[in-house]
């Protein structure tokens, strides 16, 4: 642990935070206060929407003003330094020098029209006055210092040329440009796959005890607090309901929602199905290529193998968990299967041939094979409502007669996922996370299918929310009988659900067999890192894994 003796250098007392729109007030923190300390790590946990983010934005003063308002009592300094209020010049100066930032989602934080070099560039010439032969040398100094071994020849790529991990390195690059006293980290892994979370975390963890920064942490993973944080504040409702030193906080946690908070991560078993289940889905020699084209005539010069010859199979009333990295292969397999996109080799439904069938042959098919998407806001049409949603589907296969006749199945399909009736009147941007994935679980449900494609489905939620839905879908499997192939990187979520597994690279499966043995013993050098990664954020659950 570090050694954080002494003044504090960033000192946050009764800050809040209230935001004023016509005819409506929002207090998103209340009175809040904590201390920051040279070479500490201090994590803000919780749920979305506990004041987390707007908590790390005033203190860089980033919120809009004057949406935006702080409570006459709020006060914020570094070292003394009062920034509430403080002067746009002040701010500018400590703004990517004294204090820096990473952002959750590094594609939309970086500008699309810029190079790496020239972002990076921007804050050397703005607070070091470097010139452009300094700025380029001192640039890929910190592209090797973040690992990014190649540095030279990425100084001219565009972020959307780049991996996640990659553009979270190059975040990170820009924040310590300027050797900052404080990293402010805000969800820094969240879209990462599980090994590219492991060497973020690494990675900042060097650089903090090189640089000597201060970090604060946000996040809502509790593993990746027990692995960095010296102290935690958790948070709810824009307030700090208990606080102190990891060790005790995790292991005598006091407040009741700090007791949520810990166990709400996704557990239980997958549902005990008689043996032997008939087989509903099943794939052989499964291939998706896209060609590479090159050249003036546009000549296929190679193919990228995004399923190479995958053998898979779904049973009634199971779950087969796909998991690998980002680019494996795993949601183009899912997609191919469901016959949207082009593929090669054999998928049978219910033993009927599907690779032959033209698109309106599918057309039948497809109330019986429904998907549910990684992220619910994008999926969900903005412009229609909760019940124009749902009903969509029966409409398209003529299901239920009339609107009169459809209203009924609508509202049974929304008590199903545990909705209240009355939010079919009202459109996706008035719910939570949460519950855009259940109106997503609704409008899948409602054709009562055989199978359901879940992409990613809680990768986007808090821990307790991922828990929910976990739980929901086991009740709703165990109800129907329904197969899933379940797509994901969170190998916990995956524990919970999957009966079998299948662990794909580069288009190809690695490992497969039942989940609960390749969890317990891993053959494959890939399977065996994956979960190193998983499982090493959590000494328990690492344990767990093993025995």
């Amino acid at each position: 642990m570090s050694d954080t003796a002494g003044t504090p250098l960033l000192q946050v007392r009764d800050l809040s935070v209230t935001f004023t729109t016509p005819g409506r007030k929002v207090e998103a923190v209340r009175g809040i206060s904590f201390d920051l300390k040279r070479g500490q790590t201090l994590a803000l946990v919780g749920e979305s929407g506990s004041g987390k983010s707007v908590t790390a934005l005033s203190i860089l003063q980033l919120l809009p003003y004057p949406t935006a308002s702080h409570g006459s009592q709020s006060s914020i300094k570094l070292d003394g330094q009062e920034l509430v209020g403080a002067k746009p010049s002040a701010l500018r100066a400590i703004r990517g020098n004294r204090i820096a930032m990473v952002f959750q989602e590094p594609m939309t934080s970086l500008n699309p029209l810029h190079t790496i070099e020239k972002q990076i560039t921007e804050t050397l010439a703005l607070h070091k006055k470097m010139d452009p032969r300094q700025a380029r040398a001192r640039v890929i100094e910190l592209l090797h210092l973040v690992g990014l071994a190649d540095g030279e020849r990425r100084l001219d790529a565009f972020p959307h040329q780049l991996s996640g991990g990659q553009r979270q390195r190059i975040m990170i690059a820009m924040a310590l440009a300027n050797e900052p006293d404080i990293l402010i980290a805000d969800e820094p892994t969240t879209a990462l796959d599980v090994t590219i979370q492991a060497q973020i975390l690494t990675l900042l963890k060097d650089l903090q005890a090189r640089f000597g920064m201060a970090l604060l942490l946000i996040t809502h993973h509790l593993g990746i607090v027990r692995k960095m944080a010296d102290e935690v504040c958790v948070m709810t409702n824009g307030e700090i309901v208990e606080a102190g030193a990891v060790e005790t906080v995790f292991h005598a946690p006091q407040h009741p929602y700090t007791k949520r908070l810990l166990a709400a991560e996704p557990k239980g078993k997958p549902v005990a199905v008689e043996p032997p289940p008939p087989t509903i889905l099943e794939t052989k020699g499964l291939k998706v290529w896209f060609p590479i084209k090159a050249g003036v005539f546009r000549r296929t010069v190679g193919f990228v193998k995004a399923v190479d010859g995958i053998d898979a199979t779904v049973r009634e009333g199971e779950t087969l968990g796909v998991v690998g990295e980002s680019g494996s292969g795993k949601t183009t397999l899912g997609l191919a299967l469901l016959r949207l996109t082009d593929s090669q080799g054999e998928i049978r439904f219910d033993g009927k041939r599907l690779d032959g069938l033209s698109v309106k042959g599918m057309r039948p098919l497809r109330r019986e094979i429904q998907i549910v998407f990684q992220d619910p806001y994008g999926s969900l049409s903005p412009r229609l409502a909760v019940s124009q949603i749902i009903e969509e589907g029966l409409k398209v296969h003529g299901i239920g007669g009339d609107a009169a006749a459809r209203w009924p199945l609508i509202l049974a399909a929304l008590e199903e996922v545990g909705l209240p009736a009355d939010a079919a009147h009202r459109y996706p941007h008035e719910f939570s996370g949460g519950q855009r994935q259940r109106i997503a679980i609704a409008r899948a449900l409602v054709l009562k299918p055989r199978v359901l494609v879940l992409d990613e489905p809680t990768s986007a939620l808090d821990m307790s929310v991922q828990a929910q839905i976990v739980d929901l879908l086991r009740d709703l499997q165990q109800k129907y009988r329904l197969a899933y192939l379940f797509i994901s990187h969170d190998l916990k979520v995956v524990r919970a659900l999957a009966h079998d597994l299948i662990v794909m690279k580069d288009g190809k499966v690695m490992e497969k067999g039942p989940a609960a043995q390749i969890f317990a013993a891993p053959q494959h050098p890939y399977t065996q890192a994956l979960l190193a990664a998983a499982f090493d954020l959590d000494p328990v659950e690492t344990e767990t894994v093993r025995t």
